[in-house]
């Protein structure tokens, strides 16, 4: 969304990933990601560089004119990059991750079986460990199925994965299937390096929120600075940026009531106005 609404960059399709193969893209990407390796440099909190890929799959990427067989080479060209600018700051700590996403559209339930999921999402999964990126980051999973197969696939090739559940406004998951519940079969069946939450508002977040030894299990939240629902930011002609304190300060809060949180970030409606708040709050508490 800060691509599209606030830098003018014509993404058709909402594909990110396409800009791997022009120079201006490259550039782009690699100017966001100096941006970010700035960002840590001045908080003090670590950096993940996640590569423009979370619609880099069969389905997805042929509605903009790419074939399943161009997707590891452009996986492999999207972790080349981040990987030259970490290594070119050693000073802060990064991590590269090849962002991964739904089958479908990451506000539906997706795929429902875990084992269909697990075969489907290999070959990008696969292309992550043979470009030597350090993690999976599969985002706004809005099936248990799903989440569950991605697990397994990078569990098969031997990669960390970072699952990311997405939830409407009263706080479920897209197949009807309440954040506890999710969490808890994620946690039991697959294992993942980290379980986190994104692409909804903290305010949406604390509605799933019960208490439940579960929460322990919870690593991340990747939040919306707007409180627009899935529906709404579908449809959206002019973006919701939220207000960037008022989100750090939010964020702040879940991490000092969630013992387990190490990855914060921002997603719709978010830009690097809301991550330096964030990452300023986060270096502040410790």
């Amino acid at each position: 969304t800060d691509l599209i609404f606030n830098q003018g960059v014509d993404l058709p399709g909402f594909a990110a990933f396409p800009m791997v193969d022009s120079s201006d893209g490259r550039a782009r990407l690699r100017d966001y990601y100096l941006k970010l390796i700035a960002l840590g440099r001045d908080t003090g909190v670590g950096i993940i560089l996640d590569t423009p890929t979370w619609m880099a799959n069969p389905d997805r990427a042929k509605g903009v004119g790419y074939a399943a067989s161009d997707l590891p080479r452009l996986t492999g060209a999207a972790v080349d990059l981040a990987r030259e600018v970490a290594v070119a700051h050693p000073d802060v700590a990064t991590r590269v991750s090849v962002q991964i996403g739904p089958r479908g559209d990451g506000y539906q339930p997706g795929i429902a079986a875990a084992e269909t999921s697990a075969r489907y999402h290999a070959p990008q999964v696969e292309a992550a460990r043979e470009a030597g990126a350090d993690m999976v980051s599969a985002y706004t999973m809005g099936s248990t199925g799903e989440a569950i197969g991605i697990s397994i696939a990078a569990r098969r090739s031997g990669i960390p994965a970072l699952v990311s559940f997405t939830i409407q406004t009263d706080g479920g998951l897209a197949d009807g299937t309440p954040l506890s519940a999710a969490v808890g079969q994620l946690v039991e069946t697959a294992e993942p390096f980290a379980i986190c939450v994104n692409c909804a508002h903290p305010d949406h977040i604390a509605k799933s929120l019960d208490g439940g030894a579960w929460q322990a299990s919870l690593a991340g939240i990747v939040a919306n600075a707007s409180r627009q629902s899935h529906a709404e930011l579908d449809n959206a002609e002019t973006l919701d940026e939220g207000d960037p304190v008022e989100l750090g300060r939010q964020l702040a809060d879940l991490r000092r009531s969630l013992s387990g949180i190490r990855v914060l970030g921002g997603c719709c409606g978010t830009d690097l106005r809301h991550l330096r708040e964030i990452a300023r709050r986060v270096g502040s508490d410790g």
